[in-house]
């Protein structure tokens, strides 16, 4: 791997890596819709900003928009919110854990949604270790566990929605022709539309002013939501998607070792196991059958979370170029 691909890596892991810090030290000071609506209009901006620099517009087509609102409904609008909620009381580095299963949800979506007619074995061993990894990092037997309570199941839930956006992104909107950009800021647009009509119900708390928590948000909406993806395409153009794919891992290394350092967050045994059992499912889930590999350059592709701000980051997280599902 040459330098300048492993500082594409690290930059990437690093900045989505933090997300989850940075949503911790935000919620000091915002509610979770103030934070996720800042967020989403800043990243929303700045990648609208960067596409039209490019000379591309926004979809005019109106049944495209309703895949692109229900992509953001289940991408960014409900998980984004509920990671928010989870971590006013709950642990970035579980949040980033259980951030991690989200390919677990993706392969159960694109079964209901028939893009996938049969389960390999190493698929199904990979949701069966993924499900159980997830157990032990909530420990519902252990009421002292760092991974209970309300804040897990707003993790889980959060997950399970990324999972279905990324398999209905890959049915409805993949594969249609349009610029990853425009995807992306027509997503992020329609998802701060979704919390500005969810604002005046739920987003009404008084703010604490931090300079903190007010930094952080900034950082969430411009670096992480932003600029990332920018990050994020050019490390898939010039690095291929196998490589790419790698910042789901060291992502959420990154998140667990920033929560223990910046947050002090206790992390037991079972969120440690829970991590290594989630992980390993993920590479399960993206393991491909040789003859379905036929990259070159750029490669084909990651999962469908390609042309969708999807996840917190990689993995899910993010932006990818046009796609597979990732146990395709």
């Amino acid at each position: 791997m040459s330098r300048a691909t492993s500082t594409r890596l690290a930059a990437l892991s690093l900045v989505w890596g933090s997300v989850f810090l940075w949503i911790k030290i935000a919620g000091y000071g915002f509610s979770p819709v103030q934070m996720v609506l800042i967020r989403l209009a800043l990243g929303a901006v700045v990648i609208l900003a960067i596409a039209y620099a490019k000379g591309l517009r926004l979809p005019k087509v109106r049944a495209l928009w309703g895949h692109l609102t229900v992509a953001a409904l289940l991408g960014n609008a409900v998980p984004w919110t509920l990671y928010a909620e989870g971590e006013a009381a709950g642990s970035s580095g579980v949040a980033a854990v259980v951030n991690g299963s989200a390919p677990i949800w993706t392969l159960a979506t694109a079964l209901l949604l028939g893009q996938e007619k049969r389960v390999s074995h190493h698929a199904a061993g990979g949701v069966l270790l993924g499900l159980g990894g997830t157990a032990l990092i909530a420990s519902p037997w252990n009421s002292a566990s760092a991974g209970t309570g309300w804040s897990v199941l707003c993790f889980v839930l959060g997950s399970i929605s990324f999972g279905a956006s990324f398999a209905y992104t890959g049915k409805f909107l993949v594969g249609r022709g349009i610029p990853p950009l425009v995807l992306a800021g027509g997503q992020l647009t329609a998802a701060t539309v979704l919390l500005l009509a969810a604002f005046p119900f739920l987003g009404l708390q008084a703010v604490t002013w931090r300079t903190d928590s007010l930094i952080a948000v900034l950082v969430l909406g411009v670096v992480c939501t932003g600029f990332a993806a920018l990050l994020n395409f050019e490390l898939i153009a010039k690095d291929g998607p196998t490589v790419a794919s790698t910042v789901t891992y060291l992502m959420t290394a990154v998140a667990v070792v920033l929560g223990a350092v910046a947050l002090r967050e206790p992390l037991g045994p079972p969120v440690w196991l829970g991590a290594v059992a989630v992980l390993a499912a993920t590479g399960l889930l993206r393991r491909r059958p040789q003859h379905a590999v036929h990259s070159t350059g750029g490669g084909p592709v990651v999962a469908s979370k390609a042309e969708t701000p999807g996840t917190h980051g990689g993995g899910a997280r993010g932006f990818r170029g046009r796609t597979r599902l990732p146990w395709k």
